[in-house]
């Protein structure tokens, strides 16, 4: 053998071995496997656009039903089972509806699983539905726990939307959550861990990473404003509805009041007002890694932040354009709560890809928050 067709073998063995699928979150190309073995399908053709990096979005059915209560079926029901019993009202999702603030639907997905043993699944809102303020969980026939699906599920998904903000507009085959599946246990060692973030690879602040929690990355929230006095924004009350399918045409001043910087860098959060902040950190995700952001302990105060969780191999990976800062949908309960800058408000989770996806975060494939500061939804100008 010439010593060019032994370089050649070797790196295509390389190769092979790269995109053998391992234990770990499951790459763009293995959801492309599951789709033409039918472990996951739908009743209309699924778009590839809906095949992020490490996720695939999900497309909501031509109808809704307007519920009473939030529900989960438990181990002897069925969604619909469920619906029925509680006088559920159908709504036509063909030609557009409104979903009203304050009021929970349930929606049948179009994409169904039939999973083989050992893949397990979790669900997240997509960002801008987060920063819509639309609390959205996905939910399994039998299922006793919301955003998650069990080994070996085979069934439709639904899904459970609450906007609480603003009311919305949607349509069959609107995009409001994502889904993640995983092999195995897709979890750092901490020694591996630690070694990343003291290299800067998962969060960077003035040069300097945070300190770890646990097997979790603290990220802090910033009220003193990089680029300017503007921190945030407090959404208002009383607006007209959003069309989540539309992108760039609404004016921020009709939806949100901004948030500047005056005196101490501190903020007082209104019980169940809706804040759109900013981590003080650049997040960034290595390409062979995924990262979920989690609530902080409760016990630290009464708020909560985020709803959409999932970020992508690639986030924030580039810093030659400054990063990718996280955003932050925050919410007060009950009582007034005072945020300082610098406060650890959220942890980032890493896992393990099973293998390095095709294509990442950013990279030509019309990623909407590369690069992000304080950003609102894609909704708005």
């Amino acid at each position: 053998m010439s010593e060019a067709s032994s370089s050649l073998f070797v790196e295509t063995a390389i190769a092979a071995v790269s995109r053998e699928v391992r234990t770990g979150v499951l790459p763009y190309q293995a959801l492309q496997t599951m789709i033409r073995e039918k472990e996951i399908w739908a009743t209309e053709d699924i778009n590839p656009a809906q095949l992020q990096p490490a996720s695939m979005d999900l497309r909501l059915g031509p109808v809704a039903y307007r519920v009473r209560a939030s529900f989960l079926p438990g181990p002897d029901s069925t969604v619909l089972d469920r619906v029925k019993e509680l006088d559920g009202y159908a709504i036509d999702l063909t030609q557009g509806a409104v979903l009203e603030k304050g009021c929970v639907y349930v929606v049948p997905l179009l994409e169904h699983l039939d999973l083989k043993s050992g893949i397990t699944a979790v669900t997240n809102p997509k960002s801008s539905t987060g920063r819509l303020d639309i609390l959205t969980r996905m939910i399994c026939d039998r299922a006793q726990v919301f955003d998650e699906v069990e080994p070996g599920y085979s069934g439709p998904l639904f899904a459970e939307i609450t906007p609480k903000t603003f009311s919305i507009v949607a349509r069959q085959g609107s995009r409001l959550n994502q889904i993640r599946f995983r092999r195995g246990s897709p979890a750092l060692a901490a020694s591996e861990l630690q070694r990343m973030h003291d290299a800067g690879d998962l969060v960077k602040l003035d040069g300097t990473p945070k300190p770890l929690r646990g097997k979790n990355v603290a990220v802090t929230i910033d009220l003193e404003g990089r680029e300017s006095t503007l921190i945030g924004y407090r959404a208002k009350k009383h607006t007209d509805r959003v069309d989540v399918d539309k992108v760039g045409v609404y004016d921020t001043a009709d939806f949100w009041e901004p948030i500047h910087r005056h005196g101490a860098p501190r903020l007082i959060l209104d019980p169940d007002e809706f804040y759109i902040l900013a981590t003080r950190e650049a997040v960034r995700v290595p390409p062979d890694f995924a990262a979920e952001m989690i609530p902080y302990d409760t016990a630290v105060g009464e708020f909560r932040v985020h709803y959409a969780g999932f970020f992508d191999p690639g986030f924030g990976w580039d810093l030659s354009t400054g990063g990718s800062r996280g955003v932050l949908e925050v919410r007060s309960h009950d009582v007034p709560f005072m945020l300082e800058h610098g406060q650890t408000v959220a942890l980032l989770r890493y896992e393990r890809m099973a293998t390095r996806p095709d294509k990442l975060y950013g990279q030509g494939i019309g990623s909407n928050y590369q690069n992000q500061g304080l950003k609102l939804a894609k909704q708005f100008a």
